[in-house]
């Protein structure tokens, strides 16, 4: 017979990664609420008032805004199974892992891609991709407002005239970006995005917010053959979403009843102040990084507040500082990915979890890292020859 394992009780991390981040005390509290059903009129209030509240935060007017089922990867695969079919044309920018993975899903739509590529770890301007574009149209061109792989925040001031120029819709990956700097589609022009909740929102991962103008919407509206995904038709949930309530599928009920709340505790901060919080504590964080003799991986006019990369010591093993960050202090931070691979760690102080004491908390930890390895930071130099 097969043993029954113990009741689940995961550790406590202080989860300062590029996602998940930590998650409000209410936010779990309410995900643990008695369970309605998907088209108890209870729920379909709950379902609205996040619409509205995504629509505040999102910054958009957008009638079709909304949650979908599923993580932030599910947000760019509905953009672009809605939005894309075989024999449309993609204009995309790589300067990471997720501008590539943007590129990857385009393909397996059907669509012709070309990509616009910058080093990682940099930011586009407009008059990049308008000379990709130069003489070409496209369906839709699409790049990441904050990339979670490098600590890029990308200005999206001016892409609006390059979209039009070359008659696509503007695409815009917001998974890292939502709820901790400013959005605002409707001011730039964005046709559509997506998000995820485990981010800036600290919601746990499982849904990802998404928003559609009226000119994405006539673009699928005059589709010649469905999406390619049933289960992301927004055809099909957008009847469930608006006033139909048609039913599509379950809808995962409690993940909703956090991100309701994580909304509204959003909103209740103030918009502002939240963004304001999260570039002060970034910048806190930066400057403590570089007193440990650390330098950054993005230049600071590009640089996200809500995510740093930082370059790792000569010799210094970046899975054994990782490691002993978690057994020592219990604090998990992420590794770099593709060509930063080994190279950076990706330090998040994301919603809820960016806080003064947790940098603080923070920094100590890493200089106990680097200690640990044998490799000085300044202040301890400092400290030894006092």
């Amino acid at each position: 017979m097969t043993q029954i394992p113990a009741p689940l009780v995961p550790s406590k991390r202080l989860l300062m990664g590029p996602g998940p981040s930590e998650v409000a005390p209410s936010v779990l509290r309410v995900m643990s609420a008695p369970t309605l059903g998907h088209l108890d009129p209870e729920f379909l209030q709950v379902m609205d008032e996040i619409s509205a509240m995504l629509r505040v935060v999102f910054g958009t007017e957008n009638r079709l805004t909304m949650p979908m089922s599923g993580t932030g990867s599910a947000g760019m695969e509905t953009l672009f199974v809605n939005l894309l079919q075989a024999g449309s044309r993609a204009l995309i920018g790589v300067n990471g892992v997720f501008g590539t993975r943007m590129a990857e899903v385009a393909k397996r739509c059907g669509a012709e891609v070309v990509t616009v590529n910058a080093d990682w770890g940099t930011a586009f301007s407009p008059s990049d991709f308008a000379a990709a574009a130069e003489g070409q149209s496209f369906d839709v061109l699409a790049l990441v407002h904050a990339e979670t792989s490098t600590g890029v925040a990308q200005d999206l001031d001016g892409f609006r005239g390059v979209a039009d120029a070359c008659g696509a819709l503007l695409l815009v990956d917001c998974v890292t970006s939502l709820g901790g700097m400013p959005v605002e589609l409707d001011r730039y022009g964005v046709d559509a995005a997506y998000s995820g909740t485990q981010k800036c929102l600290s919601c746990p991962p499982g849904l990802a917010p998404v928003s559609f103008s009226a000119r994405a919407e006539a673009v699928m509206a005059a589709r010649k053959t469905p999406s390619q995904s049933w289960y992301l038709d927004l055809g099909l949930i957008a009847k469930y979403w608006g006033g139909e309530r048609a039913y599509h599928h379950t809808a995962p009920i409690n993940q909703l009843y956090g991100l309701h709340e994580a909304l509204r505790l959003a909103l209740e901060e103030g918009l502002e102040a939240r963004y304001a919080r999260h570039t002060r504590n970034g910048k806190t964080l930066a400057s403590g990084l570089e007193a440990l003799g650390l330098s950054l991986w993005v230049q600071p006019d590009d640089r996200l507040a809500q995510l740093t990369s930082v370059r790792l010591p000569e010799g210094f093993d970046d899975a054994r500082g990782r490691r002993y960050l978690l057994d020592e202090f219990g604090i998990e931070v992420g590794g770099g990915l593709g060509p930063m691979a080994g190279k950076v760690w990706r330090i998040g102080l994301m919603g809820y979890g960016s806080t003064l004491p947790n940098i603080e908390l923070c920094l100590t930890a890493i200089r106990a890292a680097l200690n640990e390895q044998g490799i000085a930071p300044p202040a301890l130099v400092a400290d030894a020859s006092s």
